[in-house]
């Protein structure tokens, strides 16, 4: 009796032993340990996370400069537009805005110089005829030697710089818009015309009737809007990135059309402040722009073509970049489960909203899937210690 107490105690005890050995072997199941770079999720927290799985692209891209600047115009577009002589205002008639032709008559201007100078000029013209005569008739004499060569030199002279006066006067007249050759007695004037030197546009009006000026004051500015170009602004450690011929895309007035301009042409020196200054033409249409008008321009280098994924792929943790890969599907408490993992990357150049990206040697990046969207909360999921594993 004894011995079969003692075998069925064994045998129970055995029993035991097996059943937590089980039990221990499922509690060992349900808390199985994760790598640190794997995450999982099940289907419904992925459809909840939103993640969605993509391939890498090979696209070209290049490096973009942002860089900020001003339309300006060419310097022969642009006039400051005084009296040479100075004088009184008579006549004004425009305002900001309005369109000139090269030549037309923007203000008149009253001057006794004005008078003065056609005065002088007729009277040295009358002379110069008795000048004239009386040079060759002493040449004449002289030959015949019928008079001294001291006569002829002091004919010589007189004649000469009559001559000169007149050639001076010509000039002036000139200056202050007065045809010589058709000035005469009867149509002596003390007034002249401010005429526009260019084609354009009226930008500033500093004259009014009555108004004194002197030849350095500016009464009108005119510009031109032809052939209007991009004056943008880089710094210093950026000059290597820029060079003739680059494709700039610009903006105006925060708008959000993009419009075309090339570089054509780069500064030679450093301004003061550190700066560098580039010159580019624009290419498109642009309506309603005008010189001074603040620009946006991105600055696009030399293409080449990369692997590339959208910006949202990548994520940073702790000063590096990552992605995460699609590891594998399994089936735990009769549930699928998918497993993603972390991998680290290298980023180059950012371009419209993809970046390029070096991988390691390691992935197989044609056959894996790589989550494209919902990264971010994979990596939520990860910091916090699994709060959406499962």
């Amino acid at each position: 009796m004894k011995r079969n107490f003692i075998s069925y105690f064994i045998i129970a005890s055995c029993c035991m032993t097996l059943i937590s050995c089980g039990k221990a072997k499922k509690a060992e199941e349900q808390h199985e340990e994760l790598p640190t770079d794997i995450v999982e999720l099940n289907e419904e927290q992925i459809k909840t996370a939103d993640i969605k799985l993509g391939n890498v692209e090979i696209r070209p891209i290049g490096t973009t400069l942002k860089v900020n600047g001003e339309i300006a115009s060419l310097p022969q577009n642009m006039a400051a537009v005084s009296s040479p002589m100075g004088g009184r205002i008579v006549k004004v008639e425009l305002i900001p805005g309005s369109k000139v032709r090269k030549g037309q008559t923007l203000a008149l201007v009253e001057n006794t110089e004005f008078v003065d100078i056609q005065q002088n000029y007729l009277e040295a013209k009358s002379k110069i005829e008795y000048m004239s005569a009386d040079y060759h008739r002493q040449k004449a004499l002289y030959h015949n030697s019928a008079t001294s060569s001291k006569n002829l030199q002091l004919t010589t002279s007189e004649y000469k710089a009559l001559r000169t006066q007149i050639k001076a006067l010509e000039q002036k007249l000139l200056i202050i818009g007065i045809n010589p050759h058709r000035l005469n007695n009867n149509n002596i004037t003390r007034t002249v015309a401010v005429k526009a030197p260019i084609s354009g546009y009226i930008n500033t009006v500093n004259a009014s009737i009555g108004k004194t000026v002197e030849p350095s004051d500016v009464l009108f500015d005119i510009v031109n809007l032809n052939n209007l170009f991009i004056k943008l602004t880089i710094f210093e450690k950026d000059i290597a990135k820029v060079s003739k011929g680059q494709q700039i895309k610009f903006f105006i007035n925060d708008e959000s059309e993009a419009h075309n301009a090339i570089v054509y042409q780069t500064a030679k020196c450093i301004d003061p402040d550190k700066t560098y200054k580039i010159y580019a033409a624009i290419q498109s249409k642009c309506f309603n722009i005008l010189p001074g008008m603040y620009v946006n321009a991105q600055i696009t280098s030399k293409t080449h073509k990369a692997y590339t994924l959208p910006d949202e792929t990548i994520v940073n943790f702790e000063g590096k970049s990552y992605i995460f890969v699609f590891a594998k599907n399994k089936i735990e408490h009769g549930k699928k489960v998918c497993e993603y993992r972390i991998v680290p990357v290298s980023k180059g150049v950012s371009e419209q909203g993809y970046t390029e990206i070096f991988f390691p040697k390691d992935l197989d990046i044609n056959t894996r899937g790589i989550v494209i969207k919902g990264a971010y909360t994979l990596l939520s999921t990860m910091k916090n210690g699994g709060e959406m594993s499962c």
